[in-house]
């Protein structure tokens, strides 16, 4: 659901509940110079609040991607993942994992439950920009997102 106007920042919605990630993960986007809005919440409850504009975040902007950590309390990631997936109203938003897990399991699990990318987490903030970059290159200028 890319805006036709590319001046117009996008809204991501990070869902991360560490703090560190969460510093590195704004400074990566800072420093690569990509123009978003950068909504962050710190567990998976939260996260689904923003995304079916539910609770506190009623009047939430829809996310035109979600980064999405697997270690989430609440509502860990996997539930976050097969809930929007499962919701007509918001399946189509683009979800990447973006977890530490390298876990063959967790990548298959995640794929089957329809994530539309799984990325493990660089530990290094240049790598964090570069991933960063490859976000912004592919799934918010390159690809065509679906109308909500």
């Amino acid at each position: 659901m890319r805006k036709p106007d590319p001046a117009t920042p996008a809204n991501v919605l990070l869902v991360e509940d560490n703090p560190a990630d969460i510093r590195l993960i704004q400074e990566a986007f800072r420093e690569a110079d990509i123009q978003v809005t950068l909504h962050v919440r710190t567990d998976g409850e939260k996260a689904l609040d923003f995304v079916m504009q539910t609770g506190d975040d009623s009047a939430a902007p829809r996310p035109d991607i979600i980064l999405l950590d697997l270690n989430l309390p609440r509502k860990d990631g996997r539930e976050v993942l097969d809930a929007i997936k499962s919701a007509p109203r918001v399946c189509r938003i683009p979800i990447i994992v973006l977890t530490t897990s390298t876990a063959d399991d967790d990548i298959a699990r995640c794929y089957d439950a329809h994530a539309n990318c799984y990325l493990v987490k660089p530990m290094m903030l240049h790598e964090l920009v570069e991933l960063a970059l490859l976000v912004d290159r592919f799934w918010l200028k390159a690809a065509r997102l679906a109308a909500p």
